[in-house]
């Protein structure tokens, strides 16, 4: 049986044909056949449309202690959103003065969320690392300085209380659900919620156009320093149709999430909390973890509700892997109603890809698409998607309809660019970089260079061929491709790395810094105790040995100087978001960490080795 049959029949996705403009210029332009259908003009019309026509059904859900479930209807959000943005309309909010969110996943934090959308308020959700891991709150300084915020909400007050202390002017309003900031007023989110309906409010609510900003993301900024991306209603408004005609069994029943991905990123806040408003769906808050830690409450919240699709990032389908081939109660759970798995981040492991397809063909019959595509804050986040009959580890697939992408040649690459109702107008207060990131025929610029799989055939869709302000030089003047050249060491080391930063520019030869997948390596070696630190687990005599013989195989199947890789060492101590070493979401900086582990890097090209350097030439400890 072909994998095209085993997928499911009953699943329907939309077409993703395209055609191909090839210029005079050496670009290419593809364009979907597909036209973008109507879209509302804000995204309040779904919240009153659904609380309409099924009051009763639960958009959000959260775990009560050990009460269940906390659910919260379209009915009740509408009249809730309506007292809170009352609330915010008394506190003079506007687009100038906008809601910041310090807090992670909540009802709270979505129904503040909406009041601010409903009434033409942009709102932020802050990254919680920014507040929690941070030590100099240096990036939250930084956001609550450049939006000047009419109102900073947090969950607990206690938990968040330094970070409010830290970055959060006097002046500011500060609201919280629970707890206290010492030496500061603050308002209840119940107060909030009691406010008498504006007489403000409707006019409010018509004011509200297409092009108004309906939210603030931060993303990471080349300095360190975030920036802030301009999201608007028409950018929203339009992917979720976008999603809806690429996912198109999203129409045939309202979607049912079990979610934990962040607010503040583009694929939990926007993708994924658009999808279930927009099409009437449920969103169970998720409250674990892909940790050793939290997966345990994943794994519970699956066992009880059964999502329609799942979303997840490669880590987690990679912890979730076990615990499905052990629990039948749980494969019968997950897969019991569910139309598609969907990955983004980075790329799923091979291994963890047949898993998944052996696990949901052994349970269902057949195999569950597992889906992913490309996209950015900048885009809403969706803007390329793979088909399930196209789908695999590397592959993009085509832009949505509503999307156009332009090719440009770049380096021996092809640059790709983007242009729709779902690309941002720019970045807040930052006129110069907003201008720099978009070309002169206002195709925006994702940085990331695509491949086509048939050079003779561009409507077969395009792998991902790495981010262009990666790769470099060596000496020789030969190009190294660092995107595809990490995911091979993975690959070859599997499991035991997280990811790869290489160094080499104006050098003869390649080197990489490693770093750990910390859980993984204690996983494959028992004798690795939680106690160990990062330290201990880069000293380990059998890690190293299968770290090595790992870079030996890929040697062996990758032998030009541009993807040989004869010496490794493994970074020893955490990567630091305060150095923008790694952002909030996990993503590693490879400029930043090569600048800030200059030592290591000398001494991958010392004269002497040091013994903490992995040489393929070494015939073990």
């Amino acid at each position: 049986m072909s994998d095209e049959a085993k997928a499911s029949t009953s699943v329907r996705f939309g077409d993703l044909s395209v055609d191909i403009d090839r210029r005079v210029d050496g670009c290419v332009v593809v364009r979907p056949r597909g036209r973008l259908p109507a879209f509302p003009a804000r995204l309040g019309d779904r919240l009153h449309h659904w609380a309409e026509t099924t009051p009763d059904a639960v958009l959000f859900a959260e775990r009560n202690g050990e009460a269940g479930w906390r659910k919260v209807s379209y009915g009740d959000a509408l009249v809730a959103v309506r007292h809170l943005a009352s609330a915010l309309l008394n506190l003079k909010l506007s687009r100038e003065r906008p809601l910041l969110i310090f807090s992670g996943n909540s009802i709270n934090h979505a129904l503040l969320g909406l009041a601010a959308n409903y009434i033409g308020v942009p709102h932020c959700p802050v990254s919680p690392p920014y507040s929690l891991v941070s030590r100099d709150h240096a990036k939250l300084k930084y956001a609550v300085e450049l939006l000047t915020p009419g109102l900073v909400y947090a969950e607990d007050g206690t938990l968040f209380g330094k970070a409010i202390t830290a970055s959060v002017p006097q002046t500011t309003p500060v609201a919280l659900t629970c707890g206290a900031v010492p030496g500061r007023e603050t308002l209840g989110f119940a107060a909030l919620l009691a406010t008498p309906l504006s007489p403000d409010l409707d006019a409010a609510v018509s004011r509200v156009g297409p092009d108004t900003i309906a939210k603030f993301l931060l993303t990471s900024g080349s300095t360190g320093l975030p920036k802030v991306v301009i999201n608007t209603q028409k950018m929203l408004c339009a992917n979720q149709v976008m999603i809806r005609e690429t996912m198109r069994f999203l129409q045939d029943q309202p979607p049912v999430l079990v979610d934990w991905l962040p607010w503040n990123h583009t694929f939990g806040g926007n993708h994924n909390v658009g999808l279930a408003l927009f099409n009437g769906g449920a969103l169970y808050i998720d409250d674990g973890r892909p940790t050793p830690t939290g997966l345990a409450a994943t794994l519970r919240n699956l066992n009880e509700i059964s999502p329609t699709v799942y979303f997840n990032v490669p880590k987690g389908f990679e912890m979730l892997v076990p615990a499905l081939r052990q629990d039948a109660a749980l494969r019968k759970s997950l897969f019991s109603r569910l139309g598609a798995i969907f990955f983004a981040g980075a790329s799923l492991p091979a291994h963890v890809w047949k898993a998944l397809q052996d696990i949901s063909e052994a349970e269902t019959g057949r195999r569950v698409p597992i889906l992913t595509g490309l996209g950015a804050t900048e885009t809403a986040p969706f803007s390329m998607s793979v088909t399930p009959e196209t789908s695999r580890s590397g592959h993009v697939g085509q832009p949505v309809p509503g999307n156009e992408i332009k090719l440009v040649p770049n380096g021996g690459k092809w640059e790709v660019r983007v242009k729709g109702d779902n690309v941002t107008p720019g970045y807040w207060r930052q006129p110069e970089v907003s201008a720099a990131a978009f070309d002169d025929e206002g195709y925006y610029k994702f940085g990331d260079a695509l491949r086509p799989v048939d050079d003779k055939d561009w409507s077969k869709g395009f792998d991902f061929d790495g981010r262009i302000a990666e790769d470099f030089k060596l000496a020789s003047g030969t190009w190294v491709n660092t995107g595809p050249l990490r995911a091979q060491i993975i690959a070859a080391c599997a499991p035991l790395l997280r990811d790869v930063v290489l160094a080499g520019l104006d050098r003869d030869h390649l080197a990489a810094l490693l770093l750990l997948d910390e859980d993984a390596c204690r996983a494959a070696f028992p004798d690795l105790a939680m106690s160990h630190d990062l330290a201990d687990l880069s000293r380990n005599a059998a890690l190293r040995r299968h770290v090595r013989a790992g870079l030996q195989r890929h040697a062996q199947a990758w032998s030009s100087s541009s993807t040989l890789v004869p010496l490794a060492i493994i970074i020893d101590t955490p990567l630091q978001i305060d150095l923008g070493e790694i952002t909030d979401k996990g993503s590693v900086n490879q400029r930043a960490v090569l600048q800030h582990r200059a030592p290591l890097v000398e001494a991958l090209y010392a004269t002497t080795r040091p013994q903490a350097v992995i040489s393929i030439d070494d015939l073990g400890e």
